[in-house]
């Protein structure tokens, strides 16, 4: 993490001041939007800078705090309550899941500076991923391809392609293979 070009970062352009206002009121059409409207959420998501591909499910009751820096892969999913903090970029691959009440945080501050100053680190979910029920996607995270984050677990560091964690904080427990 570049702990100098995040601190640059820390403030809000007055054009993401505006957005994060509109998107406030937006964001009540999406979470009112029926559940099979998928299509519709898509598009608001879209209208809001979020790159969505095709056949994406993001749940009315998912939270998205920042369409803009949300990239979201063909076939992927965003389940019932899962919190995507995305004050720096999330990307989550194609044909990845969030379940349900997942929290992706690409926020934080640095502690070692008084200030305190807000960081915003990237999040990348690859290709075929799972963050499962409950889990926690820690600031600067990469999660491989075809890994799994399983239920509950906490991934404050990178997770390897194909291998499935587990705890707090997350250890490796398996492999993941395709039938």
């Amino acid at each position: 993490m570049d702990i100098k070009a995040n601190r640059a970062s820390t403030k809000y352009t007055q054009r993401e001041q505006l957005l994060r206002l509109l998107w406030c009121f937006s964001s009540l059409l999406f979470q009112l939007s029926p559940r099979p409207l998928f299509g519709f959420r898509r598009a608001l998501l879209r209208l809001f800078g979020a790159r969505v591909g095709r056949a994406v499910n993001v749940y009315p009751s998912a939270v998205v705090v920042m369409p803009w820096n949300l990239e979201i892969g063909d076939f992927s999913s965003v389940g019932e309550n899962a919190l995507v903090y995305n004050l720096g970029k999330v990307t989550i691959g194609a044909q990845a899941t969030i379940s349900q009440r997942a929290h992706l945080c690409a926020g934080t501050h640095d502690y070692c500076d008084p200030a305190m100053p807000l960081l915003k680190p990237p999040i990348t979910i690859g290709d075929q991923a799972w963050i499962c029920a409950d889990a926690f996607v820690g600031p600067g995270v990469a999660v491989g391809e075809g890994a799994v984050v399983g239920a509950r677990a906490v991934a404050v560091k990178d997770v390897e392609p194909w291998s499935v964690v587990v705890g707090n904080p997350s250890r490796k427990v398996g492999v993941r293979k395709l039938r």
